[in-house]
């Protein structure tokens, strides 16, 4: 499986990414303000985590994201850790002047 086979659902009432991963339901929570979004927590099963589903799950939310034309604001620090090891791929995501 590779992250474009994921479909990511923006659930706007709960304020969480989602997808479902072997019959698991996956979220990564956000706080919106103005055009950053906040990652703010990884919900995953360590079981899936262990498979390396962690990474793919993070960088589809990544890739919906940039659809979007906002910026990321990584307060997770699954998702600080993911940016941070693609670091060129992403950097383009983060606000202005913010480097982790």
């Amino acid at each position: 499986m590779n992250a474009e086979e994921l479909t990511i659902t923006n659930n706007e009432f709960s304020r969480q990414f989602e997808t479902t991963i072997e019959n698991q339901l996956v979220t990564i929570e956000y706080a919106q303000q103005e055009r950053k979004i906040f990652l703010t927590k990884v919900l995953m099963p360590e079981a899936l985590k262990e498979k390396g589903y962690l990474d793919l799950f993070i960088e589809a939310v990544l890739e919906s994201i940039k659809e979007g034309n906002s910026r990321v604001m990584p307060t997770s620090p699954e998702v600080a850790k993911f940016i941070r090891k693609n670091r060129r791929k992403y950097k383009d995501l983060l606000p202005v002047g913010i480097n982790i």
